[in-house]
Order: structure tokens, then C-alpha cells, then sequence
């Protein structure tokens, strides 16, 4: 299972960390992502998403129906 959230579809960045005498050494930045569940009370039913913590902000701000029929779960 790839490293992205299923609501912002954020996904890791690859890059160089240089250091102080330029030496390149090879970095991955990871987005933060937390399995989370949750209940729809219409469908009466729990729906498990891999989140990132801007995606659970988005399911606090619009609510958990929005999101679910956006994606079309």
C-alpha cells in the first residue's frame, strides 16, 4: 500500500539533503498519515480511510458525508 492519503492525495517528496560541505545525500519526506475510522450514521456503517493530518482537518471542517461521497466510496 503506497504512502498517500485518500482525501488530499498528498504523497512523499524525494529529494537531496545537502550538508554544509555539499555533499548530496539521498532524503524522503513522508506525509503523515494516520488509519483512522469513521461512523456514518446515514449508511450506518464505518468507513477505515489512511489520512493525513490536513486530510482529517478537511473531514472536521466539511464533514465525513462530504468527503465519503466526493470520493465515491
Amino acid at each position: 500500500m503506497s504512502r498517500i492519503c485518500e482525501v488530499t492525495g498528498k504523497a512523499g517528496l524525494v529529494g537531496n539533503m545537502v550538508s554544509h560541505s555539499n555533499r548530496k545525500k539521498l532524503m524522503k519526506q513522508l506525509p503523515n498519515l494516520q488509519k483512522k475510522r469513521f461512523y456514518i450514521p446515514e449508511e450506518d456503517r464505518w468507513v477505515t480511510l489512511r489520512v493525513s493530518a490536513a486530510g482529517l482537518r478537511t473531514i472536521n471542517k466539511v464533514g465525513i458525508e462530504a468527503v465519503v461521497q466526493e470520493l465515491g466510496i
